[in-house]
């Protein structure tokens, strides 16, 4: 289930990274953007570095208005489904046929919702070129390594960190003097 989330949480990502910003972004400010975003360089915002054409914005524009009722349709479906699951399991005393039956409508509601992004997703790679598919199994590969890292990392040393640099920042605050960076005292020989 872990993993069948995982794969849901990538391809709408997917969904959302290649769409989602690529809507709004019109061709004067594709043009206007800097030489090293619109040659793809890793460090810009990862649409840009797909360098798409208007074409490609306004197919990929297109495929999601499509879907965008069925979407809508299938995303309510999910949540009424959950929440009759939730339901079921909040009684004091579920019966289990019941539960079977409650789960069986969620995984149908969810393999459908996998369906239409699968699909969705499908579509949008046919209007990239194939550099641009190379590209973006790169960025997704990255995006990838980095949300491993984080997992890693765990709840508990994130929190450490951020508590860290706060302690830091207010060290800072508290003395600003020590963050400056002090002076190297001449060596007497």
């Amino acid at each position: 289930m872990n993993h069948h989330r995982q794969l849901l949480t990538a391809l709408a990502a997917l969904v959302l990274f290649i769409a989602a910003p690529a809507i709004g972004q019109t061709a004067q400010q594709q043009q206007a953007a800097s030489p090293a975003l619109q040659q793809g360089s890793l460090d810009g915002d990862p649409i840009r570095q797909l360098n798409l054409t208007a074409e490609q914005r306004e197919q990929i524009r297109t495929i999601r208005q499509q879907n965008q009722k069925e979407r809508a349709a299938i995303n309510e479906r999910v949540r009424e489904t959950n929440q009759a699951l939730e339901v079921v399991l909040e009684s004091d005393s579920p019966e289990e046929a019941v539960v079977e039956q409650r789960m069986r409508e969620a995984s149908s509601a969810q393999a459908e919702a996998m369906r239409m992004r699968i699909l969705t997703e499908v579509r949008i790679r046919r209007v990239l070129t194939l550099e641009q598919r190379s590209l973006l199994r790169s960025l997704r590969r990255q995006a990838n390594q980095i949300r491993r890292e984080r997992q890693l990392d765990g709840p508990g040393e994130r929190l450490r960190r951020r508590l860290e640099q706060r302690s830091l920042q207010q060290e800072r605050e508290l003395f600003p003097r020590r963050a400056v960076q002090k002076r190297a005292r001449p060596v007497i020989q």
